[in-house]
């Protein structure tokens, strides 16, 4: 279903504004930031998963007041988890592409907000990192509920990327998530990393404990711990059919290396995946 709202966030929660409301130019500036200082912390205070890609670039939206600018909305260009995914979507070599990891603006950013600064955002891409000339972005058609039944992340089917003309490439693969009771996906690496006692596990962990699951004893067995938050619900297993696939050819020779692959009719319903992931049994 296509809406007359723009998707906003607001401290993890979605807000829609009117997708006709026009944004001023002259009020707003892109500029290249920090990931660290700035997106960093925007991202995870902001963005529905609290979390921050591997970033490779961020790029500010800047609401500009007459005193001081005020940072409205971040995208960040990220590697991707498989480096698969730049040659299988794009034709080019894994390093010649990124993804969009992250893009948020907040709700007090006009409808037309998304394409002014994501056209913006790339062309500082391709200005600062020039071998970069593919983007990878995914739209996660699955609505997300908390376990009181309240809406954290609607589905939505990518319609930024559509008006861009970005190639659409398909479905990505159905898979199962863990999510806890506050609506939030517990990746699939990280879960991995506990299970595993790979580096970064002690994190992962935190990761859960603050989501409100007990702590783990010393001397505990982190994978029993694990399949205990599943056995008591703490985690939910859910079914998830698949993200949308979008690419952005940046340059003259992504074009034409795109042009081997599949480009599919645009998606123009979620209403199948409205009611997000199935719970499992």
């Amino acid at each position: 279903m296509i809406t007359a709202r723009s998707q906003r966030w607001r401290e993890r929660r979605a807000r829609f504004v009117p997708s006709a409301s026009i944004i001023n130019p002259a009020a707003y500036a892109v500029d290249v930031i920090d990931c660290g200082r700035l997106a960093r912390p925007f991202i995870e205070q902001h963005h529905y998963s609290g979390t921050f890609p591997a970033s490779r670039m961020s790029v500010g939206l800047f609401e500009c007041a007459e005193k001081a600018s005020r940072l409205v909305g971040v995208a960040t260009f990220s590697q991707p988890m498989n480096n698969r995914v730049v040659p299988v979507h794009t034709g080019l070599a894994a390093g010649e592409g990124a993804e969009l990891g992250r893009f948020v603006l907040l709700d007090s950013v006009a409808g037309n907000g998304e394409t002014f600064f994501l056209s913006r955002a790339l062309r500082l891409l391709r200005q600062e990192k020039p071998k970069i000339s593919a983007i990878v972005s995914y739209a996660d058609p699955a609505e997300r509920r908390d376990d009181a039944g309240q809406i954290v992340k609607p589905g939505h089917i990518g319609g930024i990327y559509q008006a861009m003309s970005a190639a659409y490439r398909g479905r990505g693969v159905a898979r199962t998530q863990h999510q806890t009771p506050d609506g939030q996906i517990f990746s699939g690496r990280a879960a991995s990393k506990i299970q595993n006692y790979e580096q970064g596990f002690a994190y992962a962990v935190d990761q859960l404990v603050r989501a409100g699951a007990p702590r783990p004893s010393a001397s505990a067995d982190l994978r029993e711990w694990y399949a205990g938050l599943l056995a008591s619900g703490f985690l939910t297993r859910r079914r998830h059919p698949g993200n949308h696939v979008y690419a952005f050819a940046l340059t003259r020779a992504a074009r034409m290396a795109g042009r081997s692959l599949r480009a599919l009719p645009y998606p123009r319903d979620a209403s199948a995946d409205r009611q997000g992931t199935e719970a499992l049994a």
